[in-house]
C-alpha cells in the first residue's frame, strides 16, 4: 500500500461544545443518553410522558444504530425551553475488506435510486476525501470514503425543527468539512 492508501486508525471531527456526546462503544451509553433527556426535560419543564417518549425514541435509535456499527451519538437541543426534539448526529463506520468499497459515484447512484426523488444526492470533495452527501428536508447525511479503500464513515444529521437548510444545516455541513483522518501516513 502507498501512503495515500493507508487505512486510518481513527478520525477527528469538530463538534461544538454544546452538543452532548454519547459514546456508543461503551456499555454506559444508555445512562449518558438518559442524563441528556432528564436534563433537557427539567430545563424545558416537560411533562413526564413527553420525556418518556423522547427517551424511548432516542434509545431505540441508538440501539438500532449500535447493531449497525455506530460509534458516537451527538445531541443538541434546538429550541431552549421549548421542544425536546434534539438535533442529532450519529456517526457509524461501515468497514469493508480492502478493495471492495464502492466508488463514491457508484454509491451515489445507488442512493439516488433508493431516494426516489425524495433527496438531493451528490458527490462532493471534503478534506477527508470523496463523499456522498444526501440531503432531505430534515436530514443531512455524509458517506465519507475512508483511505485505504476500507469502507465508509457515515455521519447522519437529523434536524427535525430547523431543517437541513439555513444556519443549522450550514453548521452540520461545516462539521462534516472538519473531518480528518488519524493514523494515515
Amino acid at each position: 500500500m502507498t501512503a495515500a492508501q493507508t487505512p486510518p486508525s481513527d478520525y477527528r471531527l469538530l463538534v461544538p461544545r454544546d452538543w452532548f456526546r454519547v459514546d456508543l462503544t461503551r456499555e454506559r451509553w444508555r445512562h449518558q443518553l438518559k442524563t441528556f433527556v432528564d436534563k433537557e426535560s427539567a430545563e424545558a419543564g416537560a411533562p413526564a410522558e413527553a420525556s418518556r417518549r423522547v427517551w424511548t425514541s432516542l434509545r431505540n435509535t441508538a440501539e438500532h444504530a449500535v447493531t449497525k456499527g455506530a460509534l458516537e451519538f451527538f445531541l443538541k437541543t434546538e429550541a431552549p425551553g421549548g421542544s425536546l426534539l434534539p438535533a442529532s448526529l450519529l456517526i457509524s463506520m461501515a468497514p469493508t475488506p480492502p478493495g471492495s468499497a464502492p466508488e463514491a459515484d457508484d454509491l451515489a447512484e445507488v442512493l439516488t435510486r433508493r431516494a426516489e426523488n425524495e433527496a438531493d444526492v451528490e458527490v462532493i470533495v471534503l478534506p477527508a476525501g470523496r463523499t456522498v452527501r444526501v440531503r432531505t428536508a430534515t436530514t443531512l447525511e455524509f458517506h465519507v470514503r475512508m483511505p485505504g479503500d476500507v469502507g465508509y464513515l457515515h455521519m447522519a444529521f437529523a434536524l427535525p425543527l430547523s431543517g437541513s437548510t439555513g444556519p443549522m444545516g450550514d453548521l452540520c455541513d461545516a462539521m462534516a468539512h472538519s473531518l480528518r483522518w488519524v493514523g494515515t501516513r
